[in-house]
């Protein structure tokens, strides 16, 4: 007899703020325990030092989380110079202190500088994997081992401030997946010759999800506190605060098909339909999300990832 998951099984997206000091992990069991989910799966890791928007996915929404992870990011950080430290942040041991000897005009010139597209090295302390071991096992070890350039993008990046007095400045950086806050922070240390090092970090946006649908954990314990006091189900308040699941897909061109053809595609049949594009599209069926489909060769609709509540 097949053992039950523990839990209920809810499906959607919460915008959770993640809190300083914790890992992501930490912080999405803590999310999992709050619904009573039986399956949840967050959308991109946050160091523990960091804070800010961390999607979680419940149930079905595990699907398409790989979409939440490619998509691009937008950060706030602030960055104390003069101090290169062995993590790039401020958990890290102070490894070479060096003077502050700059312009504004220089600052905001090398700042700059990294518009647009480049490579970009991995940081020794992310959580990338090397033979199956994150890198930061390794440099907790001493151990550097060979990385990958990658090709990144940053979009924009603005200062918006510089306190000279406390030699620190913090920028908002909008980048593409993948993109090491830490090392660009690094790096402009280097170019402008001091040092520095990353003292906070907030994730402001995830796609086109805005700052202000986040909500903490402490917030999302008052809610369901609040509906036992009340005499409430457990779900009444948190499960309001759930994103519908193809939130996660709104750069996908969509298409529509039949509650007949809806039920067919659920269960990994093709469905015959009109011209389909290239690409990943997102299914509905007689205005009701079923999944992501995508064309075969002959020109049919077949299922990538499809809902099982829509059996």
């Amino acid at each position: 007899m097949a053992r039950r998951s523990k839990g209920r099984p809810i499906d959607g997206i919460v915008l959770l703020n993640k809190p300083q000091g914790i890992s992501s992990n930490k912080a999405l069991q803590q999310a999992k325990g709050i619904y009573f989910a039986q399956k949840a799966g967050h959308t991109g890791a946050l160091d523990p030092l960091a804070t800010g928007m961390l999607p979680i996915c419940f149930g079905e929404a595990t699907k398409f989380t790989q979409f939440l992870l490619d998509t691009d990011k937008t950060y706030v950080v602030r960055a104390k110079l003069g101090e290169r430290t062995t993590t790039s942040d401020s958990d890290g041991e102070v490894v070479e202190t060096r003077p502050v000897q700059i312009t504004r005009e220089q600052l905001e010139q090398d700042v700059a500088s990294f518009l647009g597209e480049s490579d970009q090295y991995p940081s020794m302390y992310s959580a990338l994997k090397y033979q199956g071991q994150p890198l930061y096992k390794y440099a907790r070890e001493g151990i550097e081992v060979p990385r990958k350039c990658r090709k990144i993008n940053v979009y924009s990046i603005t200062l918006d401030e510089y306190d000279e007095q406390a030699q620190e400045i913090q920028m908002t950086v909008h980048v593409s997946k993948g993109t090491y806050i830490r090392t660009i922070v690094d790096d402009l240390g280097e170019k402008l010759g001091c040092g520095a090092h990353v003292i906070m970090l907030h994730r402001s946006e995830v796609g086109h999800y805005p700052s202000d649908k986040m909500i903490t954990l402490e917030e999302l314990e008052e809610k369901l506190q609040q509906a036992k006091a009340e005499d409430l189900p457990p779900s009444t308040y948190i499960d309001a605060l759930l994103l519908p699941m193809d939130t996660a897909l709104v750069d996908l061109p969509a298409v529509e098909i039949s509650a007949e053809q809806g039920v067919a595609f659920s269960h990994g049949q093709t469905v015959v339909v009109g011209e389909l594009p290239e690409g990943v599209l997102k299914v509905v069926a007689d205005g009701r999300f079923v999944g992501i489909g995508e064309r075969n060769q002959h020109g049919h609709l077949k299922a990538k990832r499809a809902l099982s509540s829509a059996q």
